[in-house]
């Protein structure tokens, strides 16, 4: 007991120690003895730290032989805290301010990466996954042999990958939402909407992995509202069903959802060979 209240004392002892001298280095006025101990506690991880020292040596570095230093390893202790966003801002100023310097090259890179590190889940806004794409495209343009230009390549395809699943979440969302908030005879209607959504996705990334999931829900959405239309429209809407039923089988002949698109062949034709006599 007496051995572990020691150690507590001694860590409290050598806590306060440190805060004190931190204190002591945040507040001197010798920019380069404060400058060499932010390196020193962003080369020991401590990069809270070292962020709070460096944003208060940006203005005074500026035009010194460790400006440039200072502002890339400022936007590298706010990427290893994991202020993601902060940290595109910084490198972004970085890339601004020394277009061509020491450090240009990965701070382009982590422009990106900031952001990238940064994108929500699918479902939500994906404004900062448009950047991040713009972000990593620009560094591939100006460093085309660059030495993290595999991983940045694969970010691209990453980022692609979820801006399809927020058009897919999308897609899914209209389709199920059928014909509420609308119905066809009032001329709104969720299942054109998924329509749209999907054909729009199919447009933007033809090579998708997910092309058979937005063929699918054209495909049922086709269907559904041919169904829920209008006599004057009926018939011209079970026939294009009917064409989509046949192009999703032709693209999709092992697809599990075959038999679907067969059943809605059969129904389509039911319907319009009845019309037609």
């Amino acid at each position: 007991m007496k051995k572990t209240c020691l150690l507590t004392l001694g860590f409290v002892l050598l806590f306060t120690s440190c805060a004190q001298e931190f204190n002591r280095v945040y507040k001197s006025s010798d920019y380069r003895y404060k400058y060499e101990y932010a390196k020193e506690c962003f080369a020991e991880g401590k990069y809270t730290r070292a962020t709070t020292l460096l944003q208060d040596l940006i203005v005074p570095e500026k035009g010194s032989r460790d400006a440039q230093e200072c502002l890339y390893m400022l936007g590298m202790a706010e990427y290893c805290s994991r202020d993601y966003v902060t940290a595109s801002e910084t490198f972004s100023k970085y890339t601004k301010s020394y277009p061509r310097g020491y450090f240009a090259e990965m701070a382009y890179y982590y422009v990106g990466q900031s952001l990238y590190m940064s994108t929500p889940e699918p479902r939500l806004d994906q404004s900062q996954t448009v950047q991040a794409i713009s972000a990593f495209q620009t560094y591939l343009d100006l460093f085309p042999d660059a030495k993290m230009k595999e991983t940045a390549q694969k970010r691209l395809f990453d980022l692609q990958d979820k801006l399809v699943e927020k058009e897919l979440y999308s897609a899914r969302l209209y389709y199920n939402l059928g014909t509420y908030f609308g119905n066809c005879s009032d001329g709104g209607n969720n299942y054109e909407a998924c329509i749209v959504t999907a054909e729009n996705a199919l447009k933007d990334y033809p090579y998708t992995k997910r092309r058979e999931d937005f063929a699918l829900l054209i495909m049922k959405s086709k269907y559904e509202l041919a169904q829920q239309s209008v006599e004057s429209k009926k018939m011209e809407r079970f026939q294009d069903a009917e064409d989509e039923a046949y192009g999703f089988v032709n693209e999709y002949p092992d697809s599990k959802e075959r038999k679907l698109a067969e059943e809605y062949i059969a129904k389509c034709k039911k319907i319009t060979s009845t019309a037609k006599d």
